[in-house]
C-alpha cells in the first residue's frame, strides 16, 4: 500500500472510530438517564394503588421457583470445585484443615451472590426484556395506556419486586447447596470429617458474612430488573429489535455485576467487616 493510500485510509478509519465511540458514549448517557427516570417513576408509583399482587406472585414463581435447578447445579459444582482446589493447594503448605474456613467465607461473601446473580440475570433479564420488548413492538403497551392503566404499575413494578424478593432467597439457597457440596468433597477427597467441617465453618462465619452477600444480590436484582424493563420499553425494530434487547441486557447485567461487586466489597470492607 502506497503512502497516498495510507493517507486516505487512516483519516477514514479515525472518523469511523470516533463515530462509533461517540455512538456508544451517547447510548450510555441515554441509558443512564432512562434508568434514573424509570427508577424515579417506580418509587413514585409503587406506594399508590392499584396493587397487582397476583402479577407479582406470578413473577416471583417465574423468577424464583424456575431458577432453583439452575442455581442448585451451579452452586453444587462451585462448592465442590472450590473445596477440591483449596484442599490440594493448601495441602502443599500444611493448611488443608483451613479449607472449611476459606471455602465457607468465599461462598457466603462472593461466589454465592455473584454466581447466582449472573445466572439468574442471564435467564430472568433476557426474559423480561424480550417479553416487554415484544409487547412494545406489537403495540400492546400503547393499548395498556389507552385503557388508562400505567405500564409502570402493571409491567415494571411487579417484576422489580419479584427480583428483589427472589434474588436474595436464591442466594441463600445457593450458599447452602454450595457448602453441602464443599463438605461432601472435603470428606471424600480430603479426609475432612463432616463434624469438623461444620464446626470450623460455624466458628468462622458471622451474620454479616451472610447479610452482606444478600445485600449485594439486592443491588444486582434492582439493576437487572430496572435495566431489563427499560430496555424492553424502548425496544424498536420488530423481532430483530427484541433479539438485540435480549443480548444487550445479558451483556450489560454481567458487566454491571462484576464491576459493582468490587465496589460493594470495598465498601463492606471499610464499613462492616472487622479490621484484623
Amino acid at each position: 500500500m502506497t503512502t497516498s493510500s495510507l493517507n486516505r485510509v487512516i483519516p477514514q478509519l479515525s472518523e469511523k472510530l470516533a463515530a462509533r465511540l461517540g455512538f456508544h458514549i451517547l447510548a450510555t448517557i441515554r441509558f443512564a438517564g432512562g434508568f434514573g427516570l424509570l427508577s424515579f417513576q417506580i418509587l413514585r408509583e409503587i406506594f399508590y394503588p392499584p396493587y397487582y399482587f397476583r402479577l407479582t406472585i406470578e413473577q416471583i414463581l417465574f423468577i424464583g421457583v424456575r431458577s432453583i435447578l439452575l442455581v442448585s447445579v451451579t452452586a453444587l459444582a462451585t462448592g465442590s470445585v472450590m473445596a477440591l482446589q483449596f484442599g490440594y493447594g493448601l495441602a502443599r503448605f500444611g493448611g488443608k484443615l483451613y479449607v472449611p474456613k476459606v471455602v465457607a467465607l468465599t461462598i457466603l461473601r462472593e461466589m454465592g451472590p455473584v454466581f447466582t446473580s449472573l445466572l439468574v440475570a442471564g435467564r430472568v433479564g433476557s426474559g423480561i426484556a424480550s417479553e416487554i420488548g415484544s409487547m412494545k413492538v406489537t403495540q400492546q403497551i400503547d393499548a395498556i395506556r389507552a385503557l388508562g392503566t400505567s405500564p409502570i404499575k402493571r409491567l415494571v413494578i411487579p417484576r422489580v419486586i419479584a427480583c428483589l424478593v427472589a434474588f436474595p432467597i436464591l442466594t441463600l439457597f445457593a450458599d447452602y447447596i454450595g457448602l453441602c457440596g464443599a463438605m461432601a468433597v472435603s470428606m471424600k477427597e480430603l479426609s475432612i470429617g463432616n463434624e469438623y467441617f461444620i464446626a470450623k465453618a460455624i466458628e468462622t462465619l458471622r451474620s454479616y458474612d451472610l447479610f452482606t452477600g444478600m445485600a449485594k444480590t439486592t443491588v444486582f436484582a434492582f439493576f437487572v430488573s430496572v435495566a431489563a424493563c427499560w430496555k424492553g420499553l424502548n425496544t424498536e425494530g420488530g423481532t430483530q429489535g427484541v433479539g438485540e434487547s435480549t443480548t444487550w441486557i445479558v451483556v450489560t447485567s454481567s458487566i454491571f455485576i462484576m464491576i459493582s461487586d468490587f465496589f460493594l466489597t470495598k465498601f463492606f470492607i471499610l464499613t462492616v467487616y472487622p479490621k484484623y
